[in-house]
């Protein structure tokens, strides 16, 4: 047996044998957990703060890797800053897919992990995934989020904005410069974007204006029915009495022509004449009464019909001066290859009822036609980064190789009612997403776009509890006289199943969560 004298008579000449199995098995756990620790050590090596050697303009996108567990950011030239962090691990991994900053506090403590401070927090999803400051052992540790350092969470948190791009690729993926026939349809007209600003303020006037003038006819209209209620109930009432003496006349003239004796026939014609009596009275009556009323009724009428009217103006102007505001944002447009949907997002810089971020504008979402559409498309993000001499120049990150950025775009086929309501005031930062994927259920009123690969991990998403959705018509929100609200349009039917993966994502939700957070 190992570890014991060899058997045999005689010892002499014999060597002991050392106790191979038990040395071999404990070199071998040594050495495997040498190499766990020089792989973590190798990645703390690897992922590393750094800035880039020349000065930095506002942050366009965020790319997390998940592989090197570092997180790069990017302006209209190229990356900026680089530094370590720590994604989810087994079970709560972090989702790959495309997402944008909905919500900032510097001072976030989580309400799921006993209060745990994540201080710098950025969310990403309503459902409780974020970018936050924590510790960085120098692998994936978090239970979804992203984690960086302490003090790059704290210097990145004043340089990001409410709508910023985050992309988390399961690879290391960067932007490259990129120009598409398609991206050059999205030209914005110089002498549109100069007078938008001017345009917003007067619709924006001619909005307050017809909301006071809604309100002001609203008030009269309610004014006018009051003082006719009155003489209305009056007037059902004289003429319910009307028809029935009308009624009563009638039969009473049927009684005197079947009368069969002169008695029958002289007490039917004395009720006769008391009935005709009674019936020429009450139309008397009627005829007076509607006469003194009808003046009052008219002017009822005339205001109610005035009411709808203003009311009916006030939604237009809305609807312009919401046009006008949008125009000087950034546009984001996301196309489905799951859905065969194309669906635009802008930030409206309305606080959400809930008390939870903003308004993302919802109002477009139309059909759209892919060739190919049984082929996989991939996941691919394409932004104007900066104006040029042609419009707009672009850049592309590829996280889901289904087909390369180029090909996807020869593939889809934006509709030139879309094109024309938005390229006009196109600007950079605006982007167009992709995707084989579905909109995620966590994509409401308050996001921009949620999108998640369904071929990675997902287990710090699918693990926390869903983002509870405010119906349109819930009596804690109300629409505001500004021209924000809640607008989204959701289509009715639910999302085809993927031709990709044969797999299936919940179709989003359009109203938001009322839930702070979840982690």
């Amino acid at each position: 047996m190992a570890g014991r004298w060899t058997s045999g008579k005689s010892t002499v000449g014999m060597r002991r044998r050392k106790p191979l199995t038990v040395v071999t098995f404990a070199a071998m756990a040594t050495l495997m957990t040498s190499a766990a620790d020089a792989a973590k050590q190798a990645r703390r090596v690897q992922a590393t703060e750094a800035t880039a050697p020349r000065e930095a303009g506002e942050p366009i996108m965020a790319i997390v890797s998940i592989k090197s567990q570092q997180v790069t950011l990017y302006d209209a030239e190229g990356w900026i800053l680089r530094a370590p962090v720590s994604t989810g691990v087994r079970e709560r991994e972090t989702p790959a897919g495309v997402f944008a900053i909905v919500q900032k506090n510097k001072d976030h403590r989580s309400n799921m992990y006993d209060d745990a401070s994540m201080p710098n927090m950025q969310r990403i999803t309503w459902n409780g995934l974020a970018l936050h400051g924590g510790p960085l052992p120098g692998y994936a540790a978090s239970h979804g989020c992203v984690r960086m350092p302490f003090g790059f969470a704290e210097r990145l948190f004043d340089k990001t904005r409410l709508g910023m791009r985050v992309i988390i690729s399961p690879e290391d993926a960067a932007p490259i410069d990129f120009s598409h026939p398609t991206l050059s349809l999205v030209t914005p007209n110089a002498e549109t974007i100069a007078a938008a600003p001017l345009k917003a303020e007067t619709l924006s006037r001619e909005a307050a204006d017809a909301a006071a003038a809604a309100d002001e006819t609203k008030k009269t209209a309610a004014a006018a029915a009051r003082d006719s209620a009155p003489l209305a109930a009056s007037l059902r009432k004289l003429e319910r009495l009307k028809v029935r003496a009308d009624a009563e006349l009638a039969a009473a003239e049927k009684a005197v022509a079947s009368a069969k004796t002169d008695q029958t026939k002289a007490k039917a014609e004395d009720r006769q004449q008391k009935a005709a009596a009674k019936a020429a009275e009450l139309t008397t009556q009627f005829n007076a009464a509607k006469t003194d009323a009808s003046s009052k009724l008219d002017a009822a009428s005339t205001a109610k019909e005035a009411a709808k009217a203003a009311l009916a103006r006030k939604a237009d102007t809305d609807k312009a001066a919401l046009d006008a505001k949008l125009a000087l944002e950034p546009v984001s447009i996301y196309v489905s290859r799951a859905t065969r949907r194309l669906y635009v997002r802008r930030n409206t810089h309305k606080p959400a009822p809930d008390g939870g971020g903003v308004v993302f504008d919802a109002t477009i979402e139309v059909p759209i036609t892919i060739r190919d559409a049984g082929k996989p498309i991939g996941t691919h993000v394409f932004t104007a980064v900066a104006r040029n001499d042609a419009g707009l120049r672009w850049s592309a990150v590829t996280i889901d190789k289904g087909d390369d950025a180029k090909n996807a775009l020869d593939r889809i086929t934006i509709p030139k009612e879309i094109l024309d309501r938005i390229a006009p005031t196109a600007l950079p930062r605006s982007s167009i997403v992709i995707s084989d994927e579905p909109l995620s259920e966590e994509t409401n009123y308050r996001t921009e776009f949620v999108a998640v690969l369904s071929d990675q991990p997902q287990g710090g998403f699918i693990t926390r509890k869903p983002s509870e959705v405010l119906m349109a018509d819930d009596s804690s929100y109300q629409q505001s006289d500004d021209g924000f609200g809640i607008f989204s349009q959701p289509s009715s039917a639910p999302p085809p199943r993927s031709a990709r993966r044969g797999g299936y994502q919940p179709y989003y939700q359009p109203y938001p969560s009322m839930q702070r957070s979840w982690w």
